[in-house]
């Protein structure tokens, strides 16, 4: 058993990691502002809560102490509103790595487990992603993501602060919330069609992403917890595009709500899959598909709209 704390433990992927955890047995402290997660998502584990602010120091470095790991998912998580935010993206994303591993050093943690992201990568043309390639961020978002990955690096190298920098790809599950300004395309879309209310696509629509349901993305974060330092993409390394996903969740569906096709918006990228060779190494197998994934997502929302 090990003493973990989660920063934005109680928001969509720290609700699910911080269950998974619970359930193999660790001690797991939830450390969140509530600024986009909700404590009902968590309240009903009886896990240890600390409503804070990771630009807190004191409190941060406090809540540290006795922990043997950190998971530091807190983060402003928009691509698109970090084009019109862009300082608060930077105090949060950057100034809150940076809080982040200060008191991991201070407080002696095993290892940080970083939250970084796919938008790292950017529009470069080559596909599958490979962790070892060149970095082109095109958001404020994406380049505080590389920022934090930088002094991850750092803090090993230089302080002998153990990190891992998980690049997430497209995440999707249960309790992501539809109605929020950062809320992500799987959800918008499932909730949009339950309503009969039409649905926008922006671009053309095939524009290629890589989905992972949340339940294999905490899969891969409990065995990077144990396995692996350094950079790892988190996906399922295979592509779909926005079309397919649309008429995916139609035909479960059953519906015939409108769909438009709106301009790009500023910031996102035309195409992203991931190679995840590197993560398969560590003997990381997923336990479910985008399908399979889809479907318990699917009855999720009919059942908690």
């Amino acid at each position: 058993m090990s003493k973990i704390l989660i920063t934005g433990g109680a928001g969509f992927i720290g609700s699910h990691l911080v269950e998974a955890l619970i359930k193999a047995g660790h001690s797991v402290t939830a450390y969140d502002n509530l600024r986009t997660g909700c404590l009902s998502n968590i309240e009903h584990l009886g896990v240890k809560f600390i409503q804070g602010d990771i630009l807190d120091e004191n409190l941060l470095s406090k809540s540290m102490s006795g922990q043997e790991l950190v998971f530091h998912l807190a983060a402003f998580t928009s691509v698109v509103e970090s084009m019109k935010l862009m300082q608060e993206c930077i105090d949060i994303n950057f100034q809150g790595t940076l809080n982040v591993l200060k008191a991991a050093q201070e407080n002696h943690i095993r290892k940080v487990i970083f939250a970084s992201s796919a938008a790292v990568y950017g529009d470069s043309p080559e596909l599958p992603k490979v962790e070892e390639m060149c970095l082109n961020p095109k958001s404020p978002y994406a380049i505080t993501k590389v920022d934090g990955e930088y002094y991850c690096k750092l803090y090993s190298d230089s302080f002998h602060l153990p990190t891992v920098c998980a690049r997430f790809f497209n995440v999707f599950g249960e309790r992501q919330d539809p109605n929020s300004s950062y809320a992500a395309a799987i959800p918008i879309f499932i909730s949009k069609f339950l309503k009969s209310e039409p649905v926008t696509i922006y671009g053309d629509g095939n524009q290629l992403r890589d989905f992972i349901y949340v339940k294999d993305l905490v899969k891969a974060l409990m065995l990077l917890m144990d396995k692996g330092n350094g950079i790892f993409n988190v996906g399922y390394g295979k592509a779909i595009n926005i079309n397919t996903l649309v008429h995916m969740i139609q035909d479960h569906l059953k519906t015939n709500s409108e769909v438009n096709y709106s301009a790009e918006r500023p910031g996102e990228i035309k195409n992203s899959y991931s190679s995840v060779d590197k993560l398969y190494s560590l003997g990381f197998k997923p336990d479910f598909s985008v399908e399979t994934g889809l479907l318990r997502t699917i009855d999720f929302y009919k059942q908690n709209l």
